[in-house]
């Protein structure tokens, strides 16, 4: 079972909560990032791109467990960056499993057999950790020899100590079905409860632009993998319409305030993909973000996006709605034949804005002035000592 029956229970209880309130946004996921600072440079990412000022932030314990009481979300994401490089990311998984929140806590694990005992095993808290592919393809995509090698031996420790792990993949342009399918039968060998998978998202700021799957391509692979994998009982760690989606078969508008992100610049406008603003408080972020200028077909930006941080809400709120159709699809799995469903129009989507640079400015201003106002008030606090 690649999601355990309590996180099934609890979920599932939340989100009737939410429908009998009435509720039209909420969030299912809260995406955390204490830090931007990575001890890898992948060429598909995105997040590492700051200067030092940048990465050297992190947020607190008591941002952290803020983020999640204000959000109220039953799961947290913790990403980055490399979360283990923050030194009380221990207290605030600790203070979030308290809270019953369950913690999939995200990394390429270079640093986890590390710091593995500094953690206990908990129903509430999963290690997510990043494999690209067999040690070939996964090297490759991070840059660097010898991360599967040590990815996999943590994966092996980790299990062996009592936790929950599962593997967190993302899929570019390039990949062959047939070693992606051989890749996800070795998961499965390694004991993972389960696979998170995904296409890759064209981040503004990654190195390598030239290797993100377009919106076909994407559902002809996924296709073509579940193919592969008929029978085989892969454990994906993901909804049955979501993976149906990626075949293809469902045509779905993103949910992007399913999953918000709070990280060091606020909470992000308007999505984890997607920084194109920050405020203060999640409550601003629900009421005052124009939801109705991203997505697919509203926004250049968001024209080959289907990653699951945008669409897997998406997926549950129709499982909701139809829970037979979710029954069927789950029963015989993502249809790999036969016409797909329409797409959206994407002729009236607005130009993209590119508003890095800007944001950036913003942020080093909001630094440089927390700076001055930190030395100013040492300054008095010395001069009123003598």
């Amino acid at each position: 079972m690649s999601v355990p029956l309590i996180q099934k229970i609890h979920v599932g209880a939340y989100l009737m909560k939410q429908r009998l309130q009435g509720k039209q946004r909420y969030p299912l996921v809260l995406m955390l990032e204490p830090l931007f600072r990575c001890n890898l440079a992948c060429a598909g990412c995105g997040k590492i791109d700051y200067p030092d000022d940048i990465l050297n932030r992190r947020l607190s314990i008591d941002e952290c467990v803020g983020a999640a009481e204000e959000c109220g979300a039953p799961i947290v994401s913790i990403a980055g960056g490399e979360p283990l490089l923050h030194k009380e990311m221990p207290k605030i998984v600790a203070e979030l499993v308290k809270r019953r929140r369950f913690i999939y806590l995200c990394t390429n694990a270079l640093l986890l057999e590390k710091k593995i005992d500094q953690y206990k095993p908990s129903p509430y808290l999963c290690f997510s950790i990043h494999l690209d592919g067999d040690r070939e393809r996964h090297d490759k995509v991070v840059c660097q020899d010898g991360v599967y090698d040590k990815a996999t031996a943590a994966i092996k420790a980790a299990r062996a100590k009592g936790f929950r792990v599962n593997v967190n993949c993302t899929l570019f342009d390039g990949e062959q079905s047939e070693h992606v399918a051989h890749f996800l039968d070795s998961a499965m060998e390694m004991g993972v409860s389960g696979v998170t998978i995904s296409p890759g998202y064209a981040y503004e700021r990654a190195p390598d632009q030239q290797h993100f799957l377009k919106r076909s391509e994407t559902k002809q692979l996924f296709r073509d993998v579940f193919r592969y994998g008929k029978g085989k009982g892969w454990r994906l760690n993901q909804s049955a319409l979501f993976l149906d989606f990626l075949a293809g078969n469902q045509t779905y508008h993103c949910t992007p305030w399913g999953n918000p992100t709070r990280n060091v610049f606020g909470w992000q406008k308007p999505c984890y993909l997607l920084g194109e603003g920050h405020v203060a408080t999640f409550r601003e972020l629900m009421d005052d973000t124009n939801w109705d200028l991203y997505g697919t077909g509203n926004y250049e930006k968001c024209a080959d996006c289907m990653v699951h941080c945008g669409y897997e809400a998406t997926a549950v709120n129709d499982t909701l709605s139809h829970p037979v159709k979710a029954m069927m699809a789950a029963i015989r799995g993502p249809k790999t034949e036969g016409p797909m469903a329409p797409e959206i129009a994407l002729d009236k989507a607005r130009p993209a804005e590119f508003v890095f640079e800007r944001q950036l400015r913003h942020n080093m201003d909001k630094i440089t002035a927390e700076k001055e106002a930190s030395a100013k008030t040492s300054s008095e606090c010395r001069s009123s000592a003598a």
